[in-house]
């Protein structure tokens, strides 16, 4: 068995092509699809946080909309650029969210990806400190994001405060008390994997990582995830982590299956560039028919090795057609691979 969830990068564009107009449109049409998955079995919603573009970016409210609105379905991010936050202002935001869905809360965080403009973090008030990078600035924040977690207080109280305190140091509310088992690293590289291990996160693998070997996506992505485990093991973490890989997965069922992504029929790894120094390789896109799908997908290695999949979604093709590429994998291609 594989829980398999969907991924929106919440694109709209103001064009007569694109069903998502506007960020009115994202939002709901959003809400609406996790909705719809929950209606199809699929098992997470999850949505990707990009700043300064016409896309999807602060995720709690409508991660909370969403939890409103469903009863069952996970509801994630992959990921939060946490170069971005306020650890201590997330963690309420976390918190809230959280218990609004009932405990479903499974929120991936990261360094990020590359930006729309130079530095956007120093426009949100950030800054590495001396001797820090932007990456070792987004671990900062993340290691006390996680800490914050624990519900431990830290904060000296007023003598004189505004409510009755109760004793002690307090912590931020509202607390989520088993949010912080739910918190995933996005890692695009070996080292950062085993960080997440050490820390006690679950792991997130994307559709492209550094290119540290020069195998296959899938092949080095399957080395990340075994160094994980075994980042893990020796730890000492009592509970059993979770791991998921994202993918471009498309069965071509009908004439409009085809003509949207027939041509993907071939594709391949790409290699580029993150930024100047950083060499990445980009997976490739699945899309065939059900039964050469299935053979394709037995044969990516990170995906074996994973328990959850998240299948990447055309958001700006309206809710229904995403809810059907998700229904063909779930229906056609799934029960092949003994992931239903």
């Amino acid at each position: 068995m594989k829980k398999i969830g969907f991924l929106s990068f919440g694109h709209w564009t103001n064009s007569t092509q694109s069903r998502a107009r506007s960020a009115a449109d994202v939002l709901l049409q959003s809400i609406d699809l996790a909705v719809a998955a929950e209606e199809l079995g699929a098992d997470g919603a999850y949505f990707r946080v990009h700043h300064f573009a016409q896309q999807l970016a602060s995720p709690f409210p409508l991660l909370a909309a969403v939890g409103a609105r469903t009863s069952k379905i996970e509801i994630g991010t992959g990921v939060i650029d946490m170069r971005y936050e306020n650890p201590l202002y997330m963690a309420e935001d976390a918190g809230a969210a959280d218990l609004i869905s009932g405990g479903r809360l499974q929120l991936g965080i990261s360094r990020g990806s590359g930006e729309q403009v130079e530095e956007g973090w120093r426009y949100f008030g950030y800054a590495p400190l001396e001797g820090e990078t932007h990456a070792d600035m987004a671990r900062r924040h993340t290691e006390v994001f996680y800490e914050v977690l624990r519900g431990e207080g830290f904060a000296k109280p007023n003598p004189r405060p505004m409510f009755p305190n109760p004793p002690g140091q307090l912590r931020v509310e509202p607390h989520s008390p088993t949010l912080r088992d739910r918190i995933w690293w996005g890692s695009a590289s070996n080292a950062t994997a085993v960080w997440a291990a050490e820390m006690g996160m679950n792991l997130q693998t994307s559709t492209l990582k550094n290119d540290e070997t020069g195998k296959p996506l899938h092949v080095q992505q399957a080395e990340q995830i075994r160094a994980y485990r075994q980042a893990w093991k020796a730890a000492g973490h009592t509970r059993t982590p979770r791991v998921s890989v994202s993918r471009s997965i498309f069965a071509l069922v009908n004439d409009q299956d085809r003509m949207y992504f027939g041509r993907e029929s071939n594709s391949q790894d790409t290699i580029g560039f993150l930024d100047e120094s950083i060499r990445a390789v980009f997976g490739r896109s699945y899309a065939a028919e059900p039964d050469v799908l299935i053979a394709e997908l037995a044969k990516d290695e990170a995906i074996a090795e994973a328990d959850t999949l998240l299948l990447t979604i055309p958001n700006q093709l309206g809710v229904d057609y995403c809810a059907h590429t998700i229904e063909a994998i779930l229906k056609y291609v799934a029960p092949g691979l003994g992931w239903r």
